[in-house]
């Protein structure tokens, strides 16, 4: 008499887990971090630029001479917070828009597409890194101002806190702004020629390079169209005297316009960075 005995099913194998999102976004943050400090050009220009051109305003206006008569403000303490500003636009618009579309034309973006990669943590991991950069350009710019130009930095804490959110959302709105637009130039090497211009241009009429009272008015209407000339003025109402309000053209700070202006750019970048966003070049199909 035989006996036949059934088969036992295979035992399954479960496929690994994958980490959770804040892991991968902490890990693609670190990824980030570090590439972008191997690319020395970027890193020096990003760091020093605004350093730079402090030194020059406080060279050619005199570092001792006063904004105003009787006002204590000198130049170099009224330019401090547009270049805080343009090194946050910088650091975020410009930086993304610049290595997105870089990465987007050697095939990066594609490859990593087809990895199990979220789309969420590359992007996550993007402004983690231009959060990152951003803090210790500020903190180096701050640096230089307080010890080598005797500029008195904010000694109580609700300026640090409008510091804070100025900084953050306009961080986290020049990122958003800089994935979207990256999508726009046809590769990457014409992006520089696209967007060096626009922050130029921009820095011109926002309050950066000049007194932002002293700018015609159109210039200044179409100023307050775009978010570094509200940055720029959140931070001058942290790194200047509460009397200074009298030489924006408003006559006030106007912190609650510039959240509004920051979060609808913020908002409006996000839906069109979501609708036209491109993982491959054009001629990739």
């Amino acid at each position: 008499m035989t006996t036949t005995t059934t088969p036992r099913p295979a035992a399954r194998t479960s496929a690994p887990r994958m980490p959770g999102l804040t892991r991968l976004a902490w890990a693609r943050t670190r990824y980030e971090v570090t590439a972008f400090f191997r690319e020395r050009e970027a890193v020096v220009f990003v760091f020093a630029y605004p350093v730079i051109m402090l030194a020059i305003f406080a060279t050619v206006f005199g570092s001792d001479e006063e904004l105003l008569p009787g006002s204590g403000v000198h130049f170099p303490q009224y330019f401090l917070p547009g270049m805080v500003a343009t090194g946050v636009v910088l650091s975020s618009f410009q930086n993304l828009a610049t290595f997105i579309a870089a990465e987007r034309d050697d095939g990066t973006l594609k490859r990593l597409r087809a990895t199990p990669l979220p789309a969420s943590a590359y992007f996550l991991g993007k402004t983690g890194q231009v959060l990152l950069t951003a803090g210790v350009q500020t903190a180096l710019l701050l640096t230089v101002a307080g010890v080598v130009y005797d500029v008195p930095l904010p000694d109580d804490a609700g300026r640090w806190w409008t510091f804070a959110w100025v900084f953050v959302l306009g961080t986290a709105t020049g990122a958003v702004c800089g994935v979207a637009f990256s999508s726009l130039p046809r590769s990457g090497r014409s992006t520089s020629a696209v967007v060096v211009p626009i922050v130029l241009v921009l820095q011109f009429v926002s309050g950066v390079f000049f007194r932002f009272d002293e700018l015609p008015g159109w210039m200044q209407q179409v100023a307050g169209v775009f978010p570094l000339k509200w940055i720029a003025q959140g931070m001058r109402s942290v790194f200047l005297p509460e009397g200074a309000a009298a030489l924006e053209p408003s006559g006030s700070w106007q912190h609650g316009a510039t959240a509004v202006v920051l979060a609808v750019w913020l908002v409006g970048a996000l839906v069109v960075g979501v609708r036209t966003f491109r993982w491959r070049r054009r001629d990739d199909g």
